[in-house]
């Protein structure tokens, strides 16, 4: 059952200089589908000095009948020195045969990463695919921290929207991005709608219209604190 394969590109980091993180130095999503949570992506932030440490895992799990028809991990650490991204680990288990252990490394002039289509050399200032930092919103094209590919984005501004979390308003900004698509994709790359906190650019809420089943698939913050 392929229902949620580009839903953990991750949220997973951020830069020191454009990104307040949290009080409590963790964020939980719950991801929600057809009205019932079927996973979480728990997000760690550790600080030491000038470097930032991003830890993040995902676990969805998918029952018909108390059978699990579906099921997906990622665990994924990035490294961030003086709000550059500099390094990135992570492993991605799929619900076929596909696995991915994907590595990445800042060199003297560039981003060397292995992954999905081997090694590839990228731009040094390319940013992963994490929603969590607002920046992306701005790159044309980024590194997708899943697969250890780069994908071409493009951002559209929607209106302010208000996100209803535990009782709290939370004044938001809107919008919706695209992805390119890689031959070796089971579907096409869905169409996001990411909503960020006005007040400190957190990421709040995202969503997407799963390709296979049309159904919507939805990550939102499960605590929030004004």
């Amino acid at each position: 059952m392929k229902i949620l394969v580009f839903i953990i590109i991750l949220i997973t980091s951020t830069s020191l200089n454009s990104f307040q993180i949290p009080k409590e130095k963790k964020v939980i999503f719950d991801l929600i589908r057809k009205n019932k949570i079927i996973g979480t992506i728990e997000t760690l932030f550790e600080e030491n000095d000038d470097l930032l440490i991003v830890s993040t895992n995902v676990e969805i799990e998918v029952k018909a009948l108390f059978l699990t028809v579906y099921k997906f991990t990622q665990s994924s650490k990035e490294t961030w020195h003086n709000g550059e991204f500099i390094e990135f680990e992570g492993h991605t288990d799929f619900e076929d045969e596909r696995e991915y252990f994907i590595k990445g490394q800042d060199t003297s002039k560039n981003f060397t990463a292995t992954g999905m289509d081997g090694e590839i050399i990228y731009d040094k200032k390319i940013l992963p695919l994490n929603y969590w930092n607002k920046d992306i919103l701005n790159e044309k094209t980024v590194f997708d921290t899943q697969k250890g590919i780069s994908r071409d984005i493009k951002v559209q501004k929607l209106e302010d929207e208000l996100v209803f979390i535990n009782n709290h308003e939370i004044n938001s900004e809107k919008f919706l991005l695209d992805a390119s698509s890689n031959p070796k994709d089971k579907g096409p790359f869905p169409q996001y709608t990411l909503w960020y906190a006005k007040k400190n650019n957190e990421l709040i809420k995202f969503r997407f219209i799963n390709w296979k089943d049309k159904k919507e698939v939805i990550a939102q913050r499960n605590s929030w604190e004004d």
